[in-house]
């Protein structure tokens, strides 16, 4: 596909990540749903980070995790969404920065402070999250810049942004300038409990042309097409006319096009330590090769690379060269 200024624009909430390892017994204490991601209000907020213990602090979001890939590959990487004029606000649009990522929304001037991630890690590495949107739900059409959209090659947007009702309008804003200048949009499905809460509009959005390319993991495509079976997921997956990438955690990932599914070996890690963004650079990785004209079956092993990395360590961003370890690995220029 043909290079643009940017490479990779994604949209998506723009939430400070918190987080904590724990025991599997405090989930139980605080009835939480082990892997999964909620929605909380501000009190709830305030009394999880209460009870969590000592915490790590750092700009996160789905969607902003795979801009920050993006730039850690070399890529020319933006990010769109939303904070509030806060400290947290503050330092969220500076970690984007200072990673080379471009990112210039305007903050909200009022209204519910900068979101947060409460993310809850168990030794095995599998994370929970709790989620106040905040300053999210600001985002609206008019931070959507054609300008911006239209000199993206990929468009990536996070099922999460489905939630909030002027979030979903940007999306959609987002999915027609694109198309409009040939652009490609991508969309991940982001978690089980999101699809549940929008199964009939995301497999519209998937049948009426707004999606080229679909990122899931198993669980996820399981959910959309509400089966136990992960084979009767894939062949309802392969009617459909989009590329498909799955991940399938240790397992590695399948590429599904034209009715045809390939598989792609997982990166082997010495110890998972957090699979906080795990998919979020999977992407960055993917979408990296893509723009670069890579077959797609590279593209998958360069997120499976980028997964990797994050995987070994706590927190959602890499924390070395992306580009410089796919260099290594043969993966990259």
């Amino acid at each position: 596909m043909s290079r643009r200024p940017i490479d990779v624009l994604t949209l998506g909430n723009a939430i400070v990540d918190v987080l904590a390892p724990t025991e599997d017994a405090f989930l139980v204490a605080q009835k939480l749903a082990k892997g999964s991601m909620r929605l909380i209000d501000e009190a709830r907020a305030e009394e999880l980070y209460r009870v969590m213990g000592q915490v790590t602090i750092m700009s996160g979001g789905s969607a902003a995790n795979t801009a920050a890939g993006v730039a850690s590959l070399g890529g020319k990487a933006a990010f769109i969404g939303k904070v509030r004029n806060d400290e947290l606000g503050e330092l969220y649009a500076r970690d984007l920065v200072a990673i080379g990522v471009k990112f210039d929304v305007a903050p909200a001037t009022e209204g519910p402070a900068t979101a947060r991630s409460f993310i809850l890690i168990t030794p095995d590495g599998e994370r929970t999250m709790n989620t106040y949107l905040g300053a999210c739900q600001n985002l609206t059409p008019d931070d959507i810049k054609p300008e911006i959209v239209k000199a993206s090659s990929v468009i990536y947007l996070e099922g999460y942004l489905w939630d909030p009702p002027l979030a979903k309008e940007a999306f959609r804003k987002a999915v027609e300038i694109a198309h409009e200048d040939g652009n490609r949009i991508a969309m991940t499905l982001s978690d089980t409990f999101c699809v549940d809460r929008y199964r009939d509009e995301f497999l519209t959005l998937i049948r009426d042309g707004s999606i080229d390319i679909l990122f899931a993991n198993t669980h996820e495509l399981r959910s959309l097409y509400q089966t136990a079976s992960e084979e009767a997921a894939l062949e309802a997956f392969r009617e459909e006319r989009v590329l498909g990438v799955i991940t399938r955690s240790e397992q590695g990932a399948l590429v599904v096009m034209h009715g045809e599914t390939r598989s792609v070996p997982a990166h082997t890690v010495d110890r998972v330590v957090d699979t906080t963004g795990a998919g979020d650079l999977f992407a960055a990785g993917f979408l990296t090769g893509l723009t670069q004209g890579r077959d797609l079956l590279d593209c998958a092993r360069l997120g499976g690379l980028a997964a990797a990395e994050v995987i070994s360590h706590v927190g959602p961003r890499p924390q070395v060269s992306l580009k410089d370890l796919a260099q290594q690995n043969a993966l990259l220029d």
